[in-house]
């Protein structure tokens, strides 16, 4: 039957190896919540928008959406560089 008590040495280094891997993820889910943030706001402004000014025509109000989630989507990454290099 295994002994745990010789496996001591192999659960610290996974331990080890789990905080590294956690905290390079957290970094790249934080950037993609971020960015998926704005431009989903971006989106439904631009769509809002598109959708007063042109009385609800649908070629504007997808012209808006579009225009409005690249706008978001270029803040969200302005923003992250920001942070990243701070």
């Amino acid at each position: 039957m295994a002994r745990p008590h010789h496996r001591k040495k192999h659960k610290t280094h996974l331990k080890q190896f789990r905080q590294s891997h956690f905290s390079v993820l957290s970094d790249t889910k934080a950037k993609t919540k971020a960015v998926s943030l704005f431009t989903l706001a971006g989106g439904i402004t631009g769509l809002a928008i598109g959708y007063f000014a042109s009385g609800g025509v649908l070629f504007w109000v997808v012209v808006g959406l579009l225009i409005g989630g690249a706008i978001g989507y270029l803040l969200g990454n302005r923003i992250e560089n920001e942070n990243k290099n701070a």
